[in-house]
């Protein structure tokens, strides 16, 4: 494969370090985006000595407004074209909304909607010009059902899915691939960043780990497709909710969000 570049926000930890991994397994550089930069640094180091690629570190926190403008320009400044856009950064939270701190649920609103959405017009356009590029937006099962006690992070994930599959069909003849990959529960810090690690749904069998998920995720992206949902079982109850009684739908999502 062709040495390029593929830019993963998130990228410190669970699904994020995950694929950095694998772009750097098959060849790529990499450029390495979250909060943390010595934690990026540490892994920047693995995927040098691993890898023999590069590996660029920009700390960025993208809950704050502009940040991902400001993330952009870095990238130019320095030459980098980036032909993989992986937005994996998102986080969570569980309880009751009114019960909630509104500071963070703005914040989340930011980071799972906001940012993915000006990374993508500001990535996606120098894609479209050259003809070639892949964009992967990691969105989640709980996008297609509201979700009581998750309410904010559902409905990010349905923002998701929404506009990820509507700008996939706007750039299918250009060249450059969107696809939308839909994970259920899976094992990373985000279930205990988001309070719901205690959950009836993460005490369940069958939570996917991190890099089976990332695997899976990074293949649907290089085949271009539009819609991927990991595991048949996931993918089974995403149909059910779209055709179940939307009653029924949000009781059990909400059983699912409370803690076991």
């Amino acid at each position: 494969m062709s040495r390029k570049i593929a830019l993963i926000t998130g990228a410190s930890a669970g699904l994020g370090e995950q694929f950095a991994h694998l772009f750097a397994r098959d060849g790529h550089d990499v450029i390495l985006v979250a909060r943390s930069g010595d934690r990026l640094e540490e892994l920047a180091g693995k995927l040098r000595q691993s890898h023999s690629v590069e590996a660029h570190v920009l700390p960025a926190d993208l809950t704050e407004p502009g940040a991902a403008r400001r993330l952009f320009e870095q990238v130019e400044a320095r030459g980098l074209e980036v032909e993989f856009l992986v937005n994996n950064a998102g986080f969570g939270s569980n309880g009751a909304f009114l019960e909630l701190e509104l500071e963070r649920e703005v914040s989340m609103v930011q980071l799972n909607c906001t940012a993915l959405l000006e990374l993508t017009h500001l990535f996606a356009r120098p894609m479209r010009e050259r003809g070639h590029g892949r964009i992967l937006n990691i969105a989640s099962t709980a996008g297609f059902q509201p979700g009581p006690y998750m309410a904010t992070y559902f409905a990010t994930k349905a923002f998701v899915v929404s506009f990820s599959e509507a700008l996939a069909h706007e750039l299918k003849d250009s060249g450059v691939s969107v696809t939308t990959y839909c994970p259920g529960a899976t094992h990373t810090e985000f279930a205990s960043r988001a309070g719901n690690d205690k959950s009836r749904l993460f005490q369940r069998s069958g939570v996917a780990q991190a890099s089976d998920v990332a695997e899976d995720a990074y293949k649907a992206m290089m085949q271009g497709k539009v819609l991927a949902v990991h595991g048949m079982l996931n993918w089974l109850g995403m149909q059910s909710v779209r055709i179940g009684p939307r009653a029924t739908v949000r009781a059990l999502a909400a059983n699912l969000n409370q803690k076991a």
